[in-house]
């Protein structure tokens, strides 16, 4: 694929992983994802806490509680629950990845990370910059005021 056509379409899924953000229920951050293999959506995830879990993100504090599972977790797990696998895929993600979700992303074969918004830690994205998967920053946002 020209590499016009594919930044068109990871511009694309970065504004698809936004308004899957919109499900989610925290407050401080909302936070969403998709996982595309073949140009097809396998995967998708937002912030939240576990399943059968009150909607409450944050504490009484406005402090995320400690259970609350990111967006990147939730697709990944939810890949596990599938047919799917994520051998070679690409995860688009509206926030930087952390330590924790960047593991998850190295043991789940994806091979590509596309985010759009950066985050105070740099820890997930300088683990992933020891492997040989691709990270790209793209704001979609910046790509329309040019």
């Amino acid at each position: 694929m020209d590499k016009d056509k594919q930044h068109n379409l990871d511009l694309r899924y970065l504004r698809m992983a936004r308004i899957w953000a919109e499900n989610s229920y925290c407050t401080r951050r909302q936070v969403g994802c998709l996982v595309v293999k073949g140009q097809r959506i396998i995967s998708d995830g937002y912030n939240g806490t576990p399943s059968g879990f009150e909607n409450i993100c944050e504490d009484d504090g406005n402090v995320t509680k400690p259970y609350v599972l990111h967006a990147e977790a939730n697709a990944i797990t939810k890949l596990a629950r599938s047919h799917n696998n994520s051998d070679g895929a690409t995860i688009y993600i509206t926030d930087e990845p952390c330590i924790e979700c960047s593991k998850l992303i190295i043991q789940s074969g994806i091979t590509r990370v596309v985010y759009a918004r950066h985050y105070r830690l740099h820890d997930g994205i300088e683990l992933l910059g020891r492997t040989n998967i691709e990270v790209e920053y793209l704001n979609p946002d910046e790509e329309e005021k040019s």
